[in-house]
């Protein structure tokens, strides 16, 4: 006979992952953008004094991903061309090669165009701006200015241009939040994770053998789920033991959280939602109790996160 239990509540949860009453996990996302941007809806404004308000939603083509910023904006100036591969005029890397990149972790570099202002620097420092070195603009060190993109697709800070002066990405740079906000927010952010810990279970048996771990829910292209699962004898166990050797049925690791090594460092790892992953016998069973961890790591190209409605442990007594 094989019993199941399904698990919604939840003991613990670590930020940047959020988790709902019943264990369902997300990233919290912005407004729908248009379909050829990735561009927040509602907030997609920069500021500068001089030219007022730059637009980075109503042209419909400016992109975030990991590598970089595509398309251009709009102002008062006219456009603001963010990479020479898709300015307003098309493909003019030929003549001029430009564009604000990204290093993946949301830190920004290089430069845009404008036909009326010139280059708008996004990241530099008294000396100068960015370098080209080779294959990508690389800020200066110890930049005094640059924007930046938070975990949540905030962007941050300041860029330059010479003739206008400062380009500010968030209100909050400006300490105007409370009277006029505003802000750009992408869909793309850096790479998020998160984990969770499960209650204490118990099987009502002190034979148990643990089969399999399993989870219902989504998970985009970019995504994992994966797990470490602890066992004991008694549900006031040290959970979260280490163990410096897993032997097989150890008592002396009873409440360590492994994976299927029977160490820290490794996870029971499912190939998508629905999919049973088999549990390595003799680093859990004959234990009564148990716990699981789940991790959730949203890759930096990813945009948005696993969700996971619920996770199934297989046993048998």
């Amino acid at each position: 006979m094989r019993q199941t239990f399904r698990l919604f509540k939840t003991a613990k949860a670590k930020a940047l992952l959020f988790f709902t009453l019943f264990g369902a996990a997300y990233l919290l996302l912005p407004h729908a953008a248009l379909a050829s941007t990735n561009i927040d809806s509602v907030n997609h404004w920069a500021w500068n004094d001089n030219i007022g308000w730059v637009d980075f939603y109503s042209t419909g083509n400016v992109t975030v991903n990991s590598t970089g910023i595509s398309g251009y904006a709009s102002s008062s100036m006219g456009y603001v061309a963010l990479d020479c591969n898709t300015s307003p005029n098309g493909n003019i890397c030929g003549t001029s090669n430009f564009q604000v990149t990204n290093d993946g972790n949301g830190n920004l570099a290089g430069w845009a165009w404008n036909d009326n202002v010139g280059w708008i620097s996004f990241c530099g420092n008294a000396s100068g701006g960015s370098t080209w070195n080779g294959s990508t603009w690389v800020c200066p060190s110890s930049p005094t200015y640059e924007v930046t993109i938070d975990s949540t697709g905030n962007f941050q800070g300041w860029a330059w241009n010479d003739n206008v002066g400062w380009f500010s990405f968030n209100c909050a740079n400006t300490n105007t939040c409370g009277t006029v906000s505003y802000g750009v927010t992408t869909v793309w952010s850096a790479q998020a994770s998160g984990w969770l810990e499960s209650s204490t279970l118990d099987t009502g048996s002190t034979g148990t053998t643990y089969n399999s771990i399993m989870w219902n829910g989504t998970q985009p292209t970019g995504t994992s789920v994966k797990f470490q699962l602890a066992t004991a004898s008694s549900s006031s166990a040290s959970w979260g033991a280490t163990c410096a050797s897993n032997a097989c049925n150890s008592s002396a690791c009873d409440g360590a959280f492994v994976g299927p090594d029977g160490t820290s460092n490794s996870y029971y790892t499912p190939a998508g939602p629905g999919i049973p992953v088999p549990i390595t016998a003799c680093y859990a069973n004959g234990k009564r109790y148990f716990r699981y961890i789940v991790y959730l790591e949203k890759g930096a190209n990813a945009t948005t996160s696993p969700v996971v409605n619920g996770v199934v442990v297989n046993w048998s007594p």
